[in-house]
């Protein structure tokens, strides 16, 4: 399945509205300089990993992975949660 343009915005402003609204502020912080970086320009695919870490990341966890101070299980080590590190290590 081909998303349009409008369908990657309407993604793209859903998730910005979950990933500012975390529960920690902490982890909305994290993800607020993600998004700022980066959520415009992912890909499909990007979305759908950022989508899952939001829906099936507890908050917890994420912080810990986010900021390196636990390794991320493989399914969830990807190019976008190391795009978030980096910019929590900035």
């Amino acid at each position: 399945m081909t998303d349009t343009v409008s369908d990657l915005e309407m993604r793209r402003k859903k998730l910005l509205f979950r990933g500012s609204h975390r529960g920690t502020k902490e982890n909305d912080i994290l993800m607020g300089r993600f998004m700022d970086k980066h959520l415009a320009t992912l890909t499909a695919e990007q979305l759908d990993t950022f989508e899952a870490l939001i829906n099936e990341v507890p908050d917890a966890d994420f912080f810990k992975w986010a900021t390196g101070k636990e390794p991320a299980p493989e399914q969830y080590d990807t190019d976008v949660l190391r795009m978030i590190r980096a910019l929590s290590n900035a």
